[in-house]
């Protein structure tokens, strides 16, 4: 699971004689602020080779970000603010398909000129527990992940919990009640694929334990009312290995059901365009284990994942929420916590048993810093469609090039090359082939 994210970085230190600089360091509202600048400019194309209506669009967007520090005293206070424009560059008349892939749509249909989103956090902390209420997180939890894959951020709104007063222990806890999407500046309820309504309760709490400096424990709960309950459990394991080598292992675990109207009109899961064991509800099982060996520069991945026969894998997913006219709300966009969250397919559907591998290499060890390239292959077998039958297959094979350059008048300017081939045997997503290619910057100041 990849994201490409916006760079943005801001340093304050004080020195003084006797004292080191983190001791000297001042504190405080103003002094731990940052501001920032970010521009991404989006070339998205989507080939529908069995035929169907293609996509090729190019917007950028233009983000002011604030983060202040905390006021002094025993509970300090602080405040977020975010403020974006994206702009429609150029889509080609007739490739502009939907309001949910990549950017806003007219009334005719036709893709918006622009769109802005504006929306902000506060804070609050006592010692080393944070508590956020607001509308831009973006978090990256293995039940709550905010996906960027488009032009700009999702974001979730509600309140977040996080505390480290013990040592190797973050423990995280919250509610959310509305998203906002990658094309479009409204906000939204939560649901999940095939949800028509929303809902304004989605909770969670868990935890990261650091056991050693190389095993690390997860668990969480989450629930989004009338929808589903969701247990997590994960491990991961790093091995040095000497010479500049490591072995990692990556375990995952979810274990899903049905919660409340979940199943009746309205709150009905689609499954993922496959079997159900109980249409319309979430009943499901899902597991993964990855190893990695890292060797200077190069990396190599393997994995599989099991997805058990009752029923689809289940994340949050508004892209079917409709408004009180029965129109879609075109809060489309999301992710999840699992390495088949590719570029084009998911690989989520009951009895999918995929295998994965990728290869990665860092160009640093040849002298070229900020030169990143990955290769990665899944393939999905064993698929259930809506009548159980089992033997459907699908696979996709994603490439990806970046570069950041490190130094210099654009020092932080990045770009990023993504292209998806994905095929199935028609029982999912049409035959695709996908390319996008991605330019950020941002500039950090105060």
């Amino acid at each position: 699971m990849e994201r490409t994210t916006l760079p943005a970085a801001f340093i304050l230190a004080g020195l003084s004689i006797g004292a080191n600089a983190e001791d000297a360091k001042q504190h405080g509202f103003v002094e731990d602020s940052q501001a920032t600048v970010s521009n991404r400019t989006y070339y998205y194309s989507n080939d529908n080779r069995d035929g169907g209506r293609d996509q090729r669009e190019t917007a950028t967007a233009l983000k002011f970000a604030f983060t202040s520090g905390f006021t002094q005293g025993t509970v300090g206070f602080g405040v977020d603010v975010a403020s974006l424009v994206a702009v429609h560059l150029d889509g080609g008349r007739g490739h502009h398909p939907d309001a949910n892939t990549f950017f806003p749509s007219d009334s005719d249909g036709s893709a918006a000129h622009s769109w802005s989103r504006v929306g902000g956090t506060l804070k609050a902390r006592l010692s080393k527990t944070e508590l956020g209420v607001g509308n831009i997180f973006t978090p990256n939890l293995p039940i709550l992940v905010a996906t960027d894959s488009r032009l700009v951020y999702q974001n979730f709104g509600g309140g977040i919990l996080t505390s480290k007063e013990i040592d190797g222990l973050t423990l995280t806890a919250g509610k959310i009640d509305q998203s906002s999407g990658r094309a479009t500046s409204n906000s939204t309820g939560l649901a999940i694929a095939g949800g028509t309504k929303d809902s304004n309760d989605f909770r969670f709490a868990g935890g990261d334990w650091k056991a050693t400096n190389d095993l690390t424990f997860q668990y969480y709960f989450a629930r989004l009312e009338n929808y589903y309950k969701q247990n997590y459990l994960g491990l991961v394991h790093v091995l040095p290995l000497g010479n500049d080598q490591s072995f990692k292992t990556d375990l995952r675990y979810f274990d899903s059901s049905s919660d409340g109207k979940n199943g009746d009109v309205g709150y009905r899961f689609n499954n993922n365009g496959g079997y159900a064991k109980t249409p319309g509800e979430v009943d499901n099982k899902t597991w993964s284990a990855m190893f990695t060996y890292s060797i200077g520069g190069h990396s190599i991945l393997l994995g599989h994942e099991s997805v058990s026969d009752d029923g689809g894998f289940v994340w949050l997913n508004q892209g079917n929420v409709v408004d009180g006219r029965n129109r879609p709300e075109g809060n489309g966009g999301t992710a999840f916590y699992l390495f088949t969250d590719a570029i084009v397919g998911n690989f989520s559907r009951a009895g999918e048993q995929t295998n994965f591998g990728q290869y990665s290499y860092d160009f640093t060890k040849l002298g070229i810093p900020g030169l990143k390239t990955s290769i990665s292959y899944l393939r999905g077998d064993d698929i259930k469609d809506v009548a159980g039958g089992s033997d459907h297959k699908e696979w996709e094979r994603d490439m990806r090039i970046d570069y950041i350059i490190p130094s210099g008048p654009l020092k932080g300017f990045g770009t990023t090359l993504r292209h998806g081939t994905y095929r199935s045997d028609g029982s999912a997503l049409p035959d695709t082939d996908q390319t996008r290619l991605i330019f950020n910057y941002s500039y950090s100041f105060l």
